[in-house]
């Protein structure tokens, strides 16, 4: 009996500590539940913000010259070709194109000018001859007219009736030959002379002609007109026409054909490079021409490079890249110019700002907007409430502002679309000190 009656006590007294953790595991839930959504927070702290901005940039030349092939007609195919990235001085040979089809036409339009030239000294000679058989007959015709004005002359009373009809009808003849012969010697000379004319013209396409296959000689040699860097292009006829999403394009070799006016070549200037970087509107306030800025890069390592701010552009772009935020263009001068960068190359660009000493801190996740206004949301003890603020700084993680009590605590996401289910709530709390 004793040992049942214990057993039984046992069963009753682990039945109770069953029951009693169920209640406090409810207890705990509905604890839970009551607590509501999982909001993460922030504290407001009151420390240094350094405006220190931080771009992407690339080099490029502050002059270039782009070479294409020149525009003599059919396809041109490459002799030599300077390689890319080989430096060049001005009126080094940097690539050389095939002369065969323009000599040929060079010999063409040499034999046609030839040829023009022994046609007008033909026609010329045929010219003079024809002059001087025209002066013989000019003054035979001029012979026979004066010969028939004499014997028209006669008195027809000594003369029978007929014979003096016929001298008249004579002369009349004879002043009718010379009027047509006249005629025809300047026909004859209108004619040779526009004869001429035309084989001048002649002489003269044929000339321009070889003038011109030797100018296109001279083209199919190009020359570098200053100093700088190769870049060779992409043959962009090499894929026969047919391109598609991640194709590789060969650049221009010695062999491959080129149409006339293709750009191949770029000529970089490196002796003075600039950098082209963007910054967002909200950091544009940071960032001003004469500013000292660093460097880095990982093609030149070592330490920063010293570069200044010339320019920030005034007009703002969209880039759908960057968000909703307008970029502005900013450009920057190296200080001294390093050899081992190449337009193109990608680098850091950072822009030490001052130090806003004794700010009010919150990271730049807690700042919401309202109507076109800055808030944030403090909590309290019945919930999250909305407390318009004013941004004094910003920084691509922190921001200075006024209008709230250092030590509040804000949310960093909007109450209002966190889920009301989770666990109890995290606290972030930036440390004071230096915020970037």
């Amino acid at each position: 009996m004793t040992i049942r009656r214990a057993l039984v006590v046992t069963g009753v007294v682990v039945l109770a500590i069953a029951a009693t953790a169920v209640v406090a595991t409810r207890s705990r839930a509905a604890m839970v539940a009551d607590s509501g959504p999982v909001v993460p927070t922030g504290r407001v702290t009151r420390g240094t913000l350094a405006l220190t901005v931080h771009l992407t940039g690339d080099f490029r030349a502050s002059r270039q010259q782009a070479i294409t092939a020149p525009p003599v007609g059919g396809v041109l195919r490459i002799l030599a070709l300077a390689e890319s990235g080989a430096t060049v001085k001005e009126g080094d040979v940097i690539v050389e194109f095939d002369p065969a089809d323009q000599l040929y036409a060079l010999e063409q339009a040499q034999s046609e000018l030839l040829e023009a030239e022994q046609e007008i000294i033909q026609r010329r000679a045929s010219t003079e001859a024809q002059v001087a058989q025209d002066k013989v007959a000019l003054l035979t015709e001029q012979f026979n007219v004066r010969r028939a004005e004499l014997d028209s002359r006669v008195d027809k009373d000594l003369i029978p009736a007929n014979d003096y009809q016929i001298r008249q009808a004579s002369l009349q003849e004879a002043r009718r030959i010379l009027a047509q012969t006249e005629s025809d010697v300047k026909t004859r000379a209108e004619m040779g002379k526009a004869g001429l004319t035309v084989l001048q013209e002649k002489r003269a396409k044929a000339s321009l002609g070889a003038d011109r296959a030797r100018q296109n000689i001279e083209s199919l040699v190009i020359k570098a007109s200053m100093d700088g860097v190769i870049s060779v292009r992409e043959n962009s006829d090499a894929s026969g026409g047919v391109f598609f999403s991640g194709m590789t394009l060969p650049q221009y070799r010695v062999g491959d054909t080129v149409n006339p006016g293709r750009p191949m070549i770029d000529i970089f200037d490196v002796s003075r490079m600039e950098i082209r970087a963007s910054v967002n509107e909200q950091e544009r306030d940071n960032v001003a021409p004469g500013q000292a800025v660093r460097v880095e890069s990982n093609v030149a390592p070592g330490p920063p490079l010293a570069a200044k701010v010339t320019a920030v552009s005034g007009l703002g772009r969209q880039d759908r890249t960057a968000g909703p935020l307008r970029t502005f263009e900013v450009t920057l001068v190296l200080d001294q110019a390093d050899p081992r960068l190449r337009p193109g190359t990608s680098v850091a660009v950072i822009v030490p700002g001052k130090n806003v000493e004794n700010t009010l801190l919150l990271p730049r996740q807690a700042i919401f907007e309202k109507d076109g206004k800055p808030i944030v949301y403090e909590r309290t003890a019945t919930g999250f409430e909305r407390r318009d603020i004013k941004l004094l700084h910003r920084t691509e993680s922190r921001v200075a502002i006024e209008g709230i009590a250092e030590g509040a605590e804000v949310a960093l996401v909007n109450p209002s679309l966190v889920p009301k289910t989770g666990s109890a709530r995290t606290t972030m709390s930036p440390g004071p000190g230096l915020a970037k």
